[in-house]
């Protein structure tokens, strides 16, 4: 196996290697990343800061991390952070152009402008866990096995690291996300890669 462990999240759900984390599907949206937060993380109060994407991102990061290494934190100088989605920035680049799109009511916010890059993700996620190695966020038209697959082995060969937290961050909205973020670490085989990469999208 090449990957590790996985997370997924939808807007009704947390999965952390195929079991739900939620107490009840009672939460759905922007309530759920919250109630995820509040009971697994809960010291890091930058999240409520944080647009949508880079709570959805840093999130499932942490459940990932928690479910693999446990709360203990180490630095990385060979773990890369690479993620990929659809959407880029779209939905805080609406809601900055909300702020700007009305002359007579012109405020431009830079506490929701900062979060108009993607990999202002894989950019927390490194500077929460001391993560020194290669970041980046590829923007594609969907979860290609293959092209996520040959991405993440170009960097890790390219760069020189060991390990890598990878996956797929895609948020339209507040309340419509879809991530699936999983670990690797150590020599990877290409071809069962992708294979494995496939069925992370299909898991329920």
């Amino acid at each position: 196996m090449n990957v590790k462990s996985w997370v997924k999240i939808t807007p009704h759900d947390a999965i952390v290697a195929g079991k739900s984390v939620l107490a009840s599907n009672d939460v759905a949206g922007q309530k759920l990343l919250v109630e995820v937060y509040r009971k697994y993380v809960n010291n890091y109060p930058k999240f409520f800061k944080m647009d949508t994407l880079c709570k959805l991102g840093f999130i499932a990061s942490e459940l990932l991390l928690n479910d693999i290494e446990g709360t203990e934190r180490n630095s990385f100088d060979d773990r890369a952070v690479i993620m990929f989605n659809h959407s880029s920035s779209y939905n805080a680049d609406c809601h900055f152009q909300q702020t700007i799109q009305d002359v007579d009511d012109f405020y431009p916010s830079p506490s929701v402008f900062v979060y108009t890059l993607p990999n202002i993700v894989t950019g927390e996620i490194a500077i929460r866990n001391k993560y020194f190695g290669e970041t980046s966020f590829y923007v594609i038209d969907e979860p290609d096995a293959r092209i996520m697959a040959q991405v993440i082995c170009n960097t890790l060969v390219g760069s020189g690291m060991k390990s890598a937290l990878c996956g797929w961050v895609e948020c339209t909205c507040d309340d419509e996300f879809t991530a699936v973020v999983f670990l690797l670490d150590g020599d990877i085989d290409r071809a069962s890669f992708e294979e494995e990469i496939k069925s992370l999208f299909t898991e329920q």
